[in-house]
């Protein structure tokens, strides 16, 4: 059996209905539902905050760090995979692999996100129990609600006509399809061998390749403000998903078109 913590947000929801797809047994508690003494089987950790984390620093660290502790503190279980994040790597040029050195800044409120998610991973390497981390990294699906910056800047090209955008051209990013993400995970919480694992597409996208072709499939307006910085992250070593699990992600720039179609049907 897969536990799946967390499984009415995005990722959480979209593992629930994949496992269900493939057959396989799946509990999803509710939020605030007791978990139960037995054995969990194999957990899979997705409570946590993204673009609002900076607006609720207490909820950020509840769900990334005390939420954790309980389940490793109090649950029985065969495994258990937390969902991290690839931002642990920062903006640093270069490609990012699993064994990095991590680096974060406690007296900069933008690194609280990071310094979470890195004691989230390093009290499960402490517990002594049977743990792994994903590093996921920006996932893109359907998640009308989200204000992570792919989901934004599609809405308002839909709804405005007109994207602004606040970084630069030249900034870039890895961007990851849910579907791939789900799929990923599945394969590591059942069977992984290591510790540690990057799941992302291994291709950064800049934003001025990003923003053009939305354009182009939606007839908007790009403005990019000239005094915008520059916020680029490194690539994301993939070797080795890919090598144990012949993992091939799909690229961003050709499921766009999908991707903006199911955002329009969602607003009409």
């Amino acid at each position: 059996m897969i536990t799946i913590l967390g499984a009415y947000g995005f990722i959480g929801s979209h593992l629930v209905k994949r496992l269900q797809e493939l057959g396989l047994a799946c509990h999803a508690p509710a939020r605030k539902e007791k978990l139960p003494v037995s054995n969990l089987g194999d957990v899979i950790y997705c409570i946590g905050l993204t673009s609002d984390f900076r607006s609720r620093p207490f909820d950020t660290v509840t769900a990334h760090v005390s939420k954790l502790l309980e389940v490793l503190r109090d649950c029985e279980f065969d495994s258990l995979l937390y969902l991290s994040s690839t931002r642990l790597y920062g903006t640093r040029p270069g490609m990012a692999t699993e064994a990095e050195a991590l680096q974060i800044n406690p007296l900069d409120p933008n690194d609280l996100y990071n310094i979470s998610k890195a004691l989230g991973e390093s009290l499960l390497f402490a517990c002594g129990k049977k743990v792994r981390v994903a590093r996921l990294s920006n996932v893109y699906g359907n998640d009308f609600t989200s204000n992570n910056f792919l989901s934004s800047i599609i809405t308002e090209a839909i709804s405005t006509k007109n994207v602004t955008l606040q970084t630069s051209g030249d900034s870039e990013k890895d961007y990851i399809n849910i579907n791939d993400a789900v799929d990923g995970l599945i394969k590591i919480a059942l069977g992984g061998r290591y510790d540690v694992y990057n799941v992302a597409s291994g291709i950064n996208v800049s934003n001025e390749v990003l923003v053009k072709k939305i354009g182009d499939l939606t007839g908007c307006g790009i403005h990019i403000d000239p005094r915008a910085p520059r916020v680029s992250f490194p690539r994301i070593d993939i070797e080795r998903i890919r090598g144990e699990f012949g993992y091939k992600p799909s690229n961003v720039l050709d499921d766009l078109a999908k991707l903006i179609e199911s955002y329009k049907r969602h607003g009409a």
